[in-house]
């Protein structure tokens, strides 16, 4: 008869795989009623990665700050370490200082040449509400959709390189967009946003199809037909912006895939 107790290296090893598993995605196992998963602990940065000269936990908010003597020399994201979500909702809320400009990236490439970069999809945030809303995909296509815009990407025909790319922007957005319909103007949609208080935030991606909700409002909704720069899947995180001295915490955070 063979013995009924496994090994005991075997049985360490698999509870500190569980042990992992449990705390590097910074979340909670159960499903709330609506099917989201938390993926921010409110306690640690368990789960996420990003410099702590900028990134901490600060009364159970995810905060990411810049100081007067550690200035940004490039934008600067703690990164979601779960996996690389494709089609998801993410919902959470955010607080930003006036000076502060920073963004929610989504099915994005992590750069190897500067330190916690991301390259893709971003939800735009800033505290003068400028851009709050908009569709802006970082160091590479830029504005896809402004605040209150409906847009269809075209197809991409041109060299994958980032020279070619780059001479498809003109006044940072995407030449290759075409307004298709309204959600409103800009300053009409700017009026449901809180000023240097919280926001709700609810991120769509679904297929190509991305939408962007503050405060339950949809501010831009893209349709991107470009597979040659589009994304299917990617990482998550969120953005300091290089810039003033400026503060921005995220709390609630919480993902359904």
């Amino acid at each position: 008869m063979k013995s009924q107790f496994l090994p005991k290296a075997f049985v360490v090893a698999a509870v500190l795989t569980g042990l992992a598993g449990t705390t590097c995605l910074g979340q909670s196992k159960k499903p709330d009623k609506e099917g989201y998963v938390s993926i921010f602990d409110g306690k640690t940065l368990d789960g996420w990665d990003g410099d702590p000269n900028y990134w901490r936990v600060e009364d159970g908010n995810l905060t990411g700050e810049i100081t007067p003597d550690k200035l940004l020399k490039s934008n600067s994201f703690i990164i979601w370490k779960g996996g690389e979500p494709g089609d998801f909702e993410l919902k959470g809320e955010f607080k930003i200082a006036e000076a502060g400009n920073s963004g929610i990236n989504y099915r994005s490439d992590r750069l190897t040449d500067v330190p916690f970069a991301l390259r893709g999809y971003q939800a735009d945030i800033d505290g003068k509400n400028r851009f709050t809303g908009q569709n802006y995909e970082e160091r590479k296509r830029t504005t896809l959709a402004y605040r209150g815009q409906k847009t269809t990407i075209n197809p991409y025909s041109g060299e994958n390189t980032p020279e070619a790319i780059r001479s498809g922007v003109k006044s940072n957005a995407w030449t290759g967009l075409n307004v298709t319909g309204s959600l409103g103007s800009s300053d009409s949609l700017k009026t449901f946003i809180k000023s240097e208080n919280w926001n709700t935030f609810h991120l769509v991606v679904k297929g190509n199809h991305l939408q962007h909700y503050i405060n339950d409002v949809l501010m831009s909704d893209v349709t991107d037909n470009d597979t040659v720069n589009g994304k299917s899947k990617g990482l998550l995180g969120v953005q300091v912006h290089v810039g003033p001295p400026m503060k921005v915490q995220y709390r609630n955070l919480r993902i359904k895939q």
